[in-house]
């Protein structure tokens, strides 16, 4: 099996050209259903995250953040998939998904907490203005179990597959190529089929698992890895917003109908580094990111709105939304203050325990025993 065994669905060709291939047929309703001003928020949400995964990432080089994992050059795969989740949906991110986060209502700068290490985990997942979103996970792989569990716990409790698209739920989990060599990921797979279990899963095919090629990896397309145990995959061009808008919408509606988990390679690249930690230099050359530059996500639909007679006062609008929303991070960021040592304490346990009471007090003792010293 070979990637041209496995057909891509594309609707924008690099230059923002439309031209649906023929995997694309199915999907195109759903693309002719959108809106102008629908297509227009997929450039916007592109554009401002982009900015804001910019500043972070000089935020982190100025010292401010321990770590920063870039997204940049993943945009469309994000924003689309974001966008074709309904608000019940749930949402299981790895640690790169930036813009999925944002648009369902996480505030970039509870990411920078976590990445600064002021925060153990960011945000509260229960909190409603965060959209049903589950915290990043830094174990690799991990996300797919519980995201698992959680499908199918809504198996069990009947909150999907009753007919009711208002009210049937799904999830959404989100992994990279990296991610998908990992046993948790291969096992959750299995549960899934087995149970039935509404989740679709997402791969961001970016060809790096930091310094390792996707084609070291696997020697067939990864979506083959989720098609081996049952499980309908598309292939995708993650470059391509409107593409993974419509095949993640239309394989949410399936897994929420109860037809059980779906699956999506989206294959795109990662135009930066792994994280700010790591040098792509060292293992990959210019060429090769020059090429994938060609087919940057953002540069194509906005050719494809141009194209299409949208005003230049868009695309005025948006770059000037993007330069606030990056300084308003950056100002914000430089106002968190580290949290207070109790803090560690307060939620290791659902209710109040006497553990957690004998070490405050013990670790209020030993810091107190430093008083007075030279």
């Amino acid at each position: 099996m070979t990637s041209t065994d496995i057909p891509l669905v594309r609707v924008l060709e690099a230059d923002g050209t439309y031209a649906p291939s023929p995997a694309a047929d199915e999907y195109l309703p759903l693309i002719d259903a959108l809106s102008d001003a629908e297509l227009e928020q997929f450039y916007r949400d592109m554009v401002v995250i982009r900015a804001i995964d910019t500043q972070a990432t000089n935020l982190q080089r100025q010292g401010q953040l321990a770590l920063w994992p870039p997204s940049r050059g993943q945009e469309a795969a994000q924003v689309g998939s974001a966008h074709a989740a309904r608000r019940q949906d749930t949402i299981f991110p790895s640690y790169r998904e930036h813009a999925v986060t944002r648009i369902r209502g996480v505030d970039p700068v509870d990411i920078i907490k976590l990445m600064r290490g002021v925060s153990h985990g960011g945000w509260d997942p229960s909190d409603p203005k965060n959209g049903n979103t589950r915290i990043y996970t830094l174990v690799l792989g991990s996300q797919t179990l519980h995201a698992t569990g959680f499908g199918m716990g809504l198996v069990f409790d009947g909150k999907t597959a009753t007919g009711d698209p208002e009210r049937d739920e799904a999830v959404v989990v989100y992994y990279g190529d990296g991610a998908s060599s990992q046993g948790d990921v291969h096992e959750a797979m299995v549960f899934a089929a087995s149970y039935d279990a509404p989740v679709l899963f997402f791969l961001q095919n970016n060809h790096w698992a930091i310094s390792v090629p996707v084609e070291t990896q696997s020697k067939v397309p990864l979506a083959g890895r989720s098609a081996g145990y049952g499980i309908p995959t598309v292939r995708v061009d993650g470059n391509d917003v409107l593409a993974s808008y419509a095949v993640s919408r239309s394989l949410l509606d399936q897994s929420r109908a109860g037809l059980g988990p779906r699956a999506i390679e989206a294959v795109t690249y990662r135009m930066g580094a792994h994280t700010t930690s790591d040098d792509p230099t060292k293992y990959r050359g210019s060429d090769e990111e020059q090429s994938w530059a060609q087919r940057d996500p953002i540069a194509r639909m906005r050719a494809f709105l141009e194209n299409r007679g949208a005003a230049a006062s868009l695309f005025t609008d948006v770059e000037t939304e993007a330069a606030d929303a990056a300084e308003d991070l950056r100002a914000r960021t430089l106002l968190l203050q580290a949290p207070t040592h109790d803090h560690m304490f307060q939620h290791v346990y659902s209710d109040p325990h006497p553990l957690m009471d004998e070490q405050r007090a013990w670790l209020a003792n030993y810091e107190a025993s430093f008083e007075g010293e030279a």
